[in-house]
This record gives structure tokens, sequence and C-alpha cells, in this order.
């Protein structure tokens, strides 16, 4: 018995998963749904993605582009790990692509454009990757876009108090609906967790099928 228990956790212990994401809302979904992560940096420069393509597109290419960019420690000969990396996006009714805002008068606009709807895409790319020869190479990938839409009002009264929360300004479309926000949500459709920041139906999925 204490022989299959070490056995067991040896091979948890083994299944190491990376995840290159500075998002306080994402590694809250990771960390809820139980899933054991460490977290890594990445160095990507989401500017030279290119941002005239169709709105899913650009979000995958970001995610992909930052699985490129992650900074992982180094491992051992023959040593396998999960790697997931990930990006979210909104997009108004009136077709404006939004990421974080810059500033005040950046937040105030992208949440004065929410309140006719946004979509909030968010993709990750997952990499089951191996140390070979010094260095880690991708063994599979698995790459997902998955979205979600709400109706979120910030009335005039409240946009000073929805302002001084910190997760305004670390949120895509300056839009969080977790928490304080929730109050300001409508409706939604679709992937709820999405919006926050990662579809966690898909993630497990795919966790499952890469052999996580």
């Amino acid at each position: 018995m204490v022989h299959l228990m070490i056995l067991f956790v040896t091979w948890v212990f083994m299944k190491k998963l990376y995840v290159g994401s500075k998002s306080s809302s994402r590694q809250k979904l990771l960390r809820d749904a139980g899933i054991a992560f460490e977290l890594v940096g990445q160095d990507a420069d989401e500017t030279v993605c290119d941002w005239n393509r169709p709105f899913c597109e650009i979000v995958a290419s970001i995610a992909l582009h930052k699985m490129q960019h992650v900074i992982l420690p180094a491992g051992q000969q023959g040593e396998t790990c999960f790697v997931v990396t990930a990006d979210t996006l909104t997009c108004n009714a009136k077709g404006v692509i939004n990421g974080k805002p810059v500033d005040r008068e950046d937040a105030i606009r992208k949440i004065k454009g929410a309140g006719n709807g946004v979509i909030t895409g968010t993709a990750f790319c997952l990499d089951k990757k191996i140390w070979r020869d010094g260095s880690w190479h991708m063994q599979k990938r698995i790459e997902r876009y998955v979205q979600g839409a709400c109706s979120f009002v910030v009335p005039d009264a409240w946009l000073e108090c929805y302002l001084a929360y910190p997760a305004t300004f670390t949120s895509a479309g300056a839009v969080f609906i977790e928490g304080f926000g929730a109050q300001f949500v409508k409706d939604v459709q679709g992937s709820y967790s999405a919006i926050i920041g990662m579809p966690m139906f898909e993630l497990r999925e795919a966790l499952t099928e890469i052999g996580y």
C-alpha cells in the first residue's frame, strides 16, 4: 500500500503544469478548479502580431506568440512538462477591439463602449514538452479559442467606484465581471469563464486530451 502511494505521489509530482500568465483572475480560476501549477514568465511583444486579422485569429495568435516566448526552467534529459499560455481581448458593439486600458481616460472610453454589449474572446495554447539535449521540445500542442458575450453597464454615478478597483486596469476592455464587477453584468451568453480569462471546460478537456 505504501509502495502504491509513493508511486502515485511521484506520478502527480512529475506532471508539472507551467502557466505563463500574469492574470490574477486566470490564476484564481485554475486554483478554484484544483489545478496545481507554477507561474513562469514570458517576454512576448504583442504589438508585433497582425492586428488586421479577424478578432478570433488575433486572440489565438497572441496566445501562441506568448507560448513561443515563455521562459521555462531547465529540465532533465527525458523529462516532460505541460505549459499553457493565454490571451483575452474584448470587442464592443462597434467592432472596436480592446485590450487592457492604458490610463484612466482609456478605461472610461472602454467602459462606455461596453454598455451596448461586449464580446470577450479568450484563446489558450497548451503544450506538452520534453527536455532533450539541453532544451525543451514541443511534443504536442492544443490551441483553443472560446468566447462569451455580456451586457455590461456601469452607470455614471458608479463610475468612480468602479475605477477605484485595480482589476479595471488589468482586465481586457476594462471589464471584470467577478467580485465587485458582477453587479454591472445584465446578462451573459456563451462561456462565463472565457470572459473572466480562461475557458475552463475547454481547458479541462484539453488537459485530458494531452495526457496531463
